[in-house]
């Protein structure tokens, strides 16, 4: 856990690129939350705290892939069928507990321990039971079979002692079972992060009320919700706050007593109707970061005073489009860090533009757009519908953003764009 400092969002105040932006926060943020022991069935989306190590090797015994018999594989005929003795018979669970005998067979089933050799390392060849023929306590098997077929050597997949999982990775359900595999029953984890979200303005209003003119419905704090969860996060709804600067410098100092992070959208500027920026200001500090992208821009960053230690605050922009892709691009990763993720970036994949596009140069642009295969069956993008930021049905209509470069100036339709799906933010 990590004390922030007072002044970690401070810089010089000139529009930013945004890798300057990410590169300054990771050079100044560290995790702040404290680490813990979770179960492995109740780990999944925690980001761990330590590497995680095999207790054991996985297989932790040789053993067979398939149904069939167990042979040594220099007992078989090479230039025809081999006839031997079936000396026992070896469920998976139920080793044999004899050593087994050269001129001899094991019935063996899939998982089953290979038995123990006689001086040596024991049968090693499996002949699947459909390529063999029995009869009583005989069974023939077929020339060509190569040495080693069908058998899983220990620690095939996992050496005892070896890490499995670095820390700072987010924890999926393949990774419990990767985790249980190697008989590790806890993990240490970081704290889930704790962020305080909140809307303010006397213009915004709860999803389901009625409209008094110039109002609008609050969905920028619900999306932001649904993200936040998504990265593992818990999440405090304090709703809208009012336009008084008393009532949101209360609100905000309490949640920052008992939280990690807090986040809103809009509201942050030089308007003198801006209450949220003037409350941070009288129990914290606060830079206003402009990032050279397009939709976004305006983004506060601060900090708030509590005993003991400074809380961060992130302030998006308002309009819908541009909260959502500012969050994907510049708070996730802010929000990664301070959780301890160390996870990779989102990452870009080659698709052709459907279409041409003029921008303005130094600054990039996040287009939302779906995919469509085209006549030679290359994925197309195409644009998802009209790209101002307050046009929010577009990009829920989108598979992802195409980004444009700081030079580019202008796109010409059939060139290669480089575009991010959503499924990549999780």
């Amino acid at each position: 856990m990590t004390q922030l400092s007072q002044d970690c969002f401070v810089h010089g105040g000139e529009l930013m690129r945004l890798e300057e932006g990410l590169d300054l926060i990771r050079s100044r943020l560290d995790v702040t939350c404290v680490i813990e022991s979770v179960e492995v069935s109740e780990a999944r989306g925690r980001i761990l705290a330590c590497d995680v190590k095999a207790n054991g090797s996985v297989p932790p015994h040789t053993n067979s892939a398939v149904d069939g018999y167990a042979v040594y594989h220099s007992d078989l005929n090479s230039k025809g069928e081999t006839e031997l003795k079936v000396q026992g018979r070896v469920p998976a669970g139920h080793p044999f507990l004899g050593q087994a005998k050269r001129q001899m067979a094991f019935r063996v089933f899939t998982g089953a321990m290979i038995p123990e050799g006689e001086g040596d390392a024991g049968p090693d060849t499996v002949i699947m039971q459909e390529d063999c023929r029995r009869s009583g306590d005989r069974v023939w098997m077929p020339p060509g079979i190569p040495k080693g077929a069908n058998v899983r050597p220990m620690g095939e997949d996992v050496l005892a002692g070896a890490v499995v999982l670095k820390a700072g990775r987010k924890i999926t359900a393949i990774d419990q079972a990767l985790i249980t595999s190697v008989g590790v029953g806890e993990v240490s984890t970081f704290a889930r992060l704790k962020v305080a979200l909140f809307s303010s303005g006397d213009e915004v209003c709860e999803p389901g009320s009625n409209l008094g003119p110039g109002q609008i419905y609050d969905s920028n704090r619900i999306v932001l919700r649904g993200l936040l969860k998504a990265l593992g996060c818990v999440v405090t709804d304090l709703g809208i706050l009012p336009d008084k600067l008393e009532e949101c410098r209360g609100a905000i100092a309490q949640a920052a007593q008992s939280h990690d992070l807090l986040i809103s959208s809009g509201g942050v500027s030089v308007g003198e109707e801006d209450y949220i920026r003037a409350a941070i200001e009288e129990i914290g500090r606060i830079d206003l970061w402009r990032l050279a992208i397009k939709p976004g821009r305006p983004l506060a960053l601060g900090t708030i005073d509590v005993p003991d230690r400074v809380v961060p605050y992130l302030g998006l922009p308002g309009n819908p489009a541009a909260v959502i892709v500012t969050f994907l691009q510049f708070g996730r990763e802010l929000i990664m860090l301070l959780a301890g993720g160390k996870g990779p970036s989102p990452r870009l994949y080659p698709v052709v533009a459907g279409f041409s596009y003029q921008k303005k140069p130094h600054r990039r642009e996040y287009l939302r757009c779906v995919l469509n295969h085209g006549d030679g069956g290359q994925l197309v993008a195409h644009k998802a519908g009209k790209q101002g930021a307050g046009i929010l049905s577009a990009i829920s209509c989108a598979e992802g953003l195409v980004e444009l470069p700081e030079e580019m100036e202008y796109l010409v339709e059939g060139s290669v764009v480089q575009f991010m799906p959503f499924g990549e933010f999780r």
